[in-house]
């Protein structure tokens, strides 16, 4: 940071550095359980979902999307006074506000058009009336720019990788070029009286997909027989399971020996079954069989990551031989194998050489043979002499993959044909900006490719068989962002309907085109460099890359190699190039930049500049929103391990930048996070952030430091106030404390030097204990003794002198402790009693003496025995006890103090009632108008959550 003026201006002027814009609604409160429990729904919704148009890596939830687009654009109602001038105002505009997000966040309500256009005319009142374009110049997989145009917005996307364009096509700019228009395949158009949308386009594709496995099977079915299993019974293959081979290093008995990760086909309950191999004669031969009586642990496989064994006599094999033999061309494969479709489940058969003959066919021509890039941390397969994209497939493969996509040409022009015979003029090509026969032809030509294209990865010589109960199926080759090697492999049969099927392939694109929001006006997906393109007017909301996590070109490569095949006549702009771009591409490559500091130099002189460009003509009235894939190590008390979490913060505060708030958006709902314990992993970080003015002041360390103190304990209330988790509270917090350190040109230590984020972070995490601390003064006396006495011993006893001189310090005693139902002193020693230990009935409006303390691990514990339904019951009567605000702090409170002991069950305990309190009085006051004294009796049994 450079240096300028020392701060000299009052906190007030501090904190109006920047406001000259209105605060946004991101910028103060967010339903973030809400958000996040949507965004961990999303995994487990397929069908319709646009992440099934086309595999990406580190895709954003279309919820969490959605969810910051419209809080980036919504006034936050403090900004408007005129309207909201009360606190109690404001809080109940914000509750408004929260519940038409949590409604606008469900998957079932995408194309509410009713509910969007509620949300779209809150972001014209806070907008002048218009809806403002936003672009995201990193758009990977097309989430941000989908949610901005399906509420309405103008939306842009860019990227410097191909196959990430290509996406974005498909997702906001072709989709509506025709929408609500009927298809053109003979006789499809009749089924259905209107085509909203994408309907008609999502027929089209379903139907030529529907042509081209027809066709496909014709000109090569022969090569996939079927199998006959025991009985005589024929069935259709699912896939062949294959076993790569090197000679044992035994030159007296040079066997062919296979190298098996695991000899399980299936290991569900009575339908077991594993593969049997033997040497006889020389040879290994292979039997499937169906018992329990596998081989288990160690026997289970011959090749790990130390080596590998010969199944003949147990000779090792060290990797480096293995990888010789590699490189050298010596592995051979195996036919261990083959799984059939039955009408339950699968069966599995011993090979035969019919189908080993089937497979052995020659190479076709026209295959992509571009080298794999040299990077032995993502590309394991060139250690073993798999070196081109071709080598990645079998010769079956790719004559089937080279079929579909001559297929995918010959559907364009039946498309053509059909287009015109409907009476739909000629007209321009797609990527001239056509919108007639031609431009319509190239639209379903390119869904058929991205269709047959998304498979690729079911169909390699590297993807493996998942035996696992609910699945057995072929693997995907991407289930980490990275090419592994793979020693045993399953051939996928393209015309059975399992994993890696074409005609569901089709189906899975089709549905995402039937579910698309159908907007009215075309976004614009183009090929751009996000360090070098304008952003004159337009509003920021972007997912950057993450320093060093995901190689996306080089991973893009495996697809992008297939589309430009099938594509370069139809996306010529797009699929240019023979590979997709490298040298420009923002990601830290130590393999690219001579090591891991020319990496890093790279990364953050590229990422100063996109966002020092972004600030000099973005739209500014509106804040930037940058995504964080933030993978959590141990931060509690340093911020964070992690370099690229540094980076991304130096380099928005370098590129001038004041971070106004930060949320962390999780795919993972927070207490089965804190039962694994990761009580504060976040699957990505949001950084809202505003201009900062290039006349800020430099600050000292105390000063800085004294500003937390006097900002963080508003922020808190305010994001308490909110639907926030408290496993998201600490997280969350870092928003208004690194807001207080970047709204300066510098923070100078005691010793001149900068003060670094990293050490900015450590004090946010202080200053936060602090303020959190500070609430014990406004509980009662017994609340505050159980506090003092949990964060010393927990639910442990220790000695009663001890406790009678903290009891007395707290303005309470030990009989009063007791009587309040929540301690026990005896025989010299003494104890807080855990929720387990809280029996028999509590009547809360009877009870003589109650405490916040008692009220909050009650309720605490009966959500986590009972669930919210029996809590909610309790409120009406605890609310004429204790202050129901107060309870909400002591949970947050609890939840803190839990965290730093490492204590998961405790967090859980208290994340779990404070997470839903907002669900819980909306209940409590319907059960209060429906049976007044309702809950005034309830039975406790705490035995399931004993500490």
């Amino acid at each position: 940071m450079t240096q300028t003026t020392n701060d000299t201006s009052t906190t007030a002027e501090r904190q109006h550095m920047t406001s000259q814009y209105k605060k946004k609604l991101i910028e103060t409160s967010l339903p973030l359980e809400a958000i996040n429990a949507e965004a961990s729904r999303e995994k487990s919704i397929r069908h319709g979902h646009p992440s099934t148009l086309h595999l990406y890596w580190a895709r954003r939830p279309l919820a969490a999307a959605r969810a910051v687009l419209f809080a980036q654009l919504v006034d936050d109602p403090a900004s408007r006074p005129e309207e909201f001038p009360t606190v109690e105002a404001q809080d109940a505009e914000r509750a408004r506000l929260h519940e038409l997000l949590g409604k606008l966040v469900v998957w079932e309500n995408s194309n509410d058009e009713q509910l969007l256009e509620q949300a779209r005319n809150e972001i014209r009142k806070s907008n002048d009336g218009q809806l403002p374009a936003v672009l995201d110049p990193f758009a990977g997989g097309g989430a941000i720019p989908l949610e901005a145009q399906r509420l309405g917005l103008e939306a842009h996307a860019s990227d410097l990788n191909p196959l990430a364009v290509l996406i974005n096509k498909a997702l906001i700019e072709i989709p509506p070029k025709f929408r609500g228009q009927a298809p053109v395949f003979p006789q499809a158009a009749g089924t259905r009286s209107e085509w909203r949308r994408a309907e008609g386009l999502a027929e089209d594709v379903r139907r030529y997909g529907e042509w081209m496995r027809y066709e496909a099977e014709k000109r090569i079915g022969h090569l996939y027989p079927r199998v006959t299993a025991e009985g005589g019974t024929e069935h259709t293959v699912i896939a062949w399971i294959w076993a790569r081979t090197v000679r044992r290093q035994n030159p007296a008995n040079p066997v062919e020996v296979p190298l098996v990760r695991s000899w399980w086909l299936s290991k569900k309950k009575g339908k077991e079954a594993w593969v049997h191999a033997e040497v006889v004669d020389g040879e290994v031969r292979y039997e499937v069989r169906h018992d329990s009586e596998g081989p288990t642990g160690d026997d289970d496989g011959t090749v790990g990551r130390q080596g590998g064994i010969a199944i003949s006599d147990g000779t090792p094999m060290s990797l480096n031989y293995i990888r010789e033999e590699g490189r050298a061309g010596r592995i051979g494969v195996h036919l261990i194998a083959v799984a059939g479709e039955a009408k339950r489940g699968r069966v599995y058969v011993t090979p035969t050489p019919q189908h080993v003959q089937a497979a052995g066919i020659e190479r076709p021509d026209d295959i992509p043979e571009g080298e794999l890039p040299k990077n032995p941390r993502d590309f394991k397969t060139p250690n073993y002499g798999l070196t081109t994209w071709a080598d990645l497939f079998t010769n079956r493969q790719l004559v089937a993959l080279t079929t579909l996509s001559d297929l995918v040409i010959e559907a364009r022009a039946k498309a053509l044909k059909d287009s015109l015979d409907a009476g739909r003029v000629s007209g321009d090509r797609l990527e001239d900006g056509g919108r007639d026969a031609e431009a319509y032809a190239d639209a379903v030509a390119t869904y058929l490719a991205l269709a047959i294209d998304r498979i690729n990865d079911r169909h390699t010589c590297v993807t493996t068989w998942d035996n696992s109960i609910t699945k057995e199926q072929v693997r995907g080759v991407f289930s980490r962002q990275a090419l592994a090697m793979a020693w045993d492999y399953a051939e996928a049969n393209p015309f059975a309907r399992s994993s890696g099927s074409i005609l569901d392939t089709f189906d899975f694109v089709a549905k995402v085109l039937d579910k698309h929001p159908g907007a009215a006006s075309a976004g614009e997906a183009t090929q751009a460099d996000a360090a070098s393109r304008g952003y004159a007017n337009l509003v920021i909301s972007t997912d950057p890359p993450y320093y060093d996590n995901i190689g996306y070109s080089e991973l893009s490569d495996f697809f992008y190699v297939w589309l430009r095949r099938t594509l370069r006549n139809i996306q010529s702009k797009t699929v240019g190039t023979m590979l997709t771009p490298k040298a420009e591409e923002l990601v830290a490559n130590p393999y690219r930049h001579d090591g891991r500091a020319g990496a890093e130099k790279f990364f953050v002189e590229g990422f100063n500049t996109v966002f020092e460009r972004i600030r000099e003509t973005a739209n500014l009235t509106v804040p930037l929103t940058v995504y964080y894939a933030y993978k959590q190590q141990d931060i509690r008390d340093s911020g964070t391990a992690s370099t690229g979490w540094h980076t991304l913060l130096d380099g928005l505060i370098e590129a001038g930048w004041e971070i106004t708030a930060t949320w962390p958006m999780r795919s993972e709902l927070g207490n089965r996070m804190i039962a694994s314990g990761k009580n504060a992993l976040a699957s990505s970080i949001v950084l809202s952030c505003r201009p900062r003015p290039d006349e800020a002041a430099a600050t000292t360390r105390r000063a800085f430091v004294a500003a937390l103190k006097t900002e963080l304990p508003e922020a808190l209330r305010t994001l308490m106030q909110g639907a926030i988790a408290p496993v998201d509270l600490a997280q969350a917090a870092i928003g208004p404390g690194i807001s207080v350190f970047s709204r300066y040109s510098r923070v100078r230590e005691a010793d001149g030097s900068d003060m670094s984020v990293k050490d900015a972070l450590v004090l946010v995490n202080a200053t936060l204990d602090e303020v959190i601390g500070d609430q014990e003064s406004d509980f009662d006396g017994d609340t505050r003794f159980a506090i003092k006495w949990y964060r010393q011993y927990g639910w442990t006893q220790e000695n009663s002198g001890i406790a009678d001189q903290l009891a007395r310090s707290s303005d309470t005693s030990i009989g009063a402790l007791e009587r309040g139902g929540i301690f026990e002193a005896k025989g010299g020693k003494a104890r807080l009693l855990a929720p387990s230990v809280l029996e028999g009935i509590w009547d809360a409006a009877a009870d003589d003496r109650v405490s916040v303390w008692e009220a909050t691990v009650r309720l605490a514990a009966v959500m986590a025995k009972d669930g919210a339904d029996k809590v909610a019951e309790l409120i009406p009567a605890v609310q004429k006890r204790v202050n129901l605000d107060a309870v909400k702090e002591l949970g947050f409170l609890l939840f803190h103090e839990a965290e730093k002991k490492r204590d998961s069950k405790d967090a859980g305990l208290f994340n779990g009632l404070v997470s839903a309190w907002g669900d819980l009085n909306e209940q409590a006051r319907k059960f209060e108008a429906e049976a007044p004294r309702l809950g005034s009796q309830q039975a406790f049994d705490f035995d399931d959550v004993e500490d």
